[in-house]
């Protein structure tokens, strides 16, 4: 078994407050909870719960997933908890506006799938299950007035996201405000020791403490991590926008997903959802930033590690041999013309050079549409700089030119 300092190091690992102060106050807490269980022989509760707003979980989620199989496997006892009441809300952290309310059905529905494919990242062994209806749904109003008697309304409208509906005069629903004090009795409830969540979760962890100290509880450890950009490079990942990667969707599905997120978004991908050691993944980003790689063969390598984890390496080599014959060999014309590069030169000179834009104008309108790829990816900065090497530059569907060094 790893010392206390071990664990703390691999726990901790990752965890983002947006505050030092609170790091080092809940790493100091965390330390002295697992002096206690080691002391007493009971293991830490951990738990992070999952609203099941959408049919399958995506990459994002498994972002505290793994974080509580850490835990789980230095023997502490991790509770997955379904947020199906939750659900009715929705957790409005990270919006800016409200959350479409789904319907008893529909969260039924998605919750049915969502122990299976937790499953894929936890221990199924070693995991409880719960559903926090199990407790919500049994409050009376006279528990629920309880309960909001120990926040104030400004607690809540300080908030970034209310604070920004507010001032466009835009309405904060009264439920919204329900989602803290429901999430902060799952932990009451579950005598959480540590409860995860996604750095704008903080107030809903927070409230947790709260609650838990008013029914005489220790009040459990908030673990905070960064959130996961979807697909675009940009926003969080979401199945409502449409710009996540689901962890039960096909293995050559998933290759190709991951092969589409921008380069800026590859720190955000190797640092949270692989397996490789922070000494690897800084090695890696050191030699993108020299140019030593190229972004296109760490994605790659990031594509097969993504469906190795949740297919195997098998599934991960079909799925790379598959983007490479359909993505990069698809509709290559035989009569390519061949541009030769002998240095370095910016995309929007290349394209006018080339004869592939009438004019510099007319080069950076086709880039800022999105009409440009080099390779797989899609270029849309009009200040990139093609680097000297064989490539295939693809304009539009039809128009293609081969890049000789």
């Amino acid at each position: 078994m790893p010392t206390i300092e071990q664990q703390l190091d691999i726990l901790m690992r990752g965890v983002e407050y947006g505050d030092p102060q609170t790091y080092i106050n809940m790493r100091q807490e965390l330390k002295e909870r697992l002096e206690l269980s080691a002391k007493t022989g009971r293991p830490l509760r951990v738990y992070c719960g999952y609203d099941p707003t959408s049919p399958d979980l995506h990459l994002g989620h498994t972002v505290t997933m793994r974080k509580l199989r850490q835990f789980q496997e230095l023997g502490h006892q991790v509770v997955f908890v379904i947020g199906n009441y939750t659900a009715l809300i929705g957790d409005p952290s990270d919006k800016d506006k409200a959350r479409p309310r789904p319907t008893t059905a529909q969260i039924e529905a998605n919750a049915q799938t969502y122990q299976e494919q937790a499953f894929k990242i936890l221990d199924g062994a070693k995991t409880e299950v719960r559903f926090n209806g199990e407790w919500l749904s049994k409050l009376t109003f006279e528990d629920l007035i309880n309960l909001a008697s120990n926040f104030t309304i400004q607690q809540f409208l300080v908030r970034d996201n209310f604070a920004k509906r507010l001032e466009r005069n835009d309405p904060v629903w009264l439920h919204e405000l329900f989602y803290a004090l429901m999430q902060g009795y799952d932990a009451v409830m579950l005598e959480a020791d540590v409860q995860l969540g996604a750095t704008e979760q903080l107030f809903n962890l927070m409230a947790g403490r709260k609650l838990q100290e008013v029914h005489g509880q220790l009040p459990q450890i908030a673990i905070t991590l960064p959130i996961l950009v979807g697909t675009d490079g940009h926003i969080r990942m979401s199945k409502s926008i449409g710009n996540y990667i689901g962890i039960s969707e096909p293995p050559e599905v998933v290759y190709g997903k991951t092969m589409s997120i921008p380069d800026e978004a590859m720190s955000n991908y190797l640092n949270l959802v692989t397996r490789w050691t922070p000494e690897h993944i800084a090695e890696v980003e050191a030699k993108l930033l020299a140019g030593a790689v190229h972004p296109m063969e760490v994605k790659k390598e990031l594509a097969w590690e993504i469906v190795d984890i949740f297919y195997g390496s098998e599934a991960a080599d079909g799925a790379a041999e598959h983007f490479a014959r359909v993505h990069q060999q698809r509709e290559l014309p035989d009569d390519m013309p061949d541009f030769k590069l002998t240095e370095p030169l910016r995309l929007v000179e290349l394209l006018h050079t080339a004869g592939l834009a009438s004019s510099k104008s007319d080069a950076r309108r086709l880039i800022q549409q999105g009409g440009v790829r080099w390779g797989v990816d899609v270029i849309n900065d009009v200040d990139f700089v093609v680097p000297v090497e064989d490539a295939i530059l693809q304009i539009g569907k039809r128009r293609f030119l081969h890049l000789v060094p």
